[in-house]
């Protein structure tokens, strides 16, 4: 398998493309990506919009109509999600990879580190 040179994804670029699966304008994307990770990862609006710049250029997303015409609304592209998958597939492996390593059970471990 080929290395893609985009991967990995920081965690705030990870829950962005992740709060990008359904249209959301600047704020919107900072309130889903603090839910999406409870908590664990705050967006502030100049990290945020450096991010959202980057991701036009890569064309992981794309700008949408919106009828608020003072807010621009994003939406993740089909090149985006391969992307969040590709990189959801490394985490698995990374993952599977621990457990066996450490003899732990499975995913059914829940236990906080």
């Amino acid at each position: 398998m080929k290395k893609n040179k985009n991967l990995p994804l920081t965690e705030t670029v990870y829950y962005i493309l992740l709060a990008l699966n359904e249209p959301a304008h600047g704020y919107l994307i900072m309130q889903k990506v603090e839910e999406l990770s409870d908590g664990q990862v705050r967006i502030a609006a100049g990290t945020l919009y450096g991010a959202i710049e980057n991701l036009l250029k890569l064309g992981f997303i794309m700008p949408v109509k919106s009828e608020d015409k003072r807010r621009k609304v994003y939406l993740i592209t089909d090149k985006g999600r391969e992307i969040l998958l590709l990189d959801y597939r490394r985490m698995q492996h990374i993952i599977k990879t621990t457990e066996r390593s450490l003899g732990m059970g499975g995913s059914d471990t829940d236990e906080e580190i």
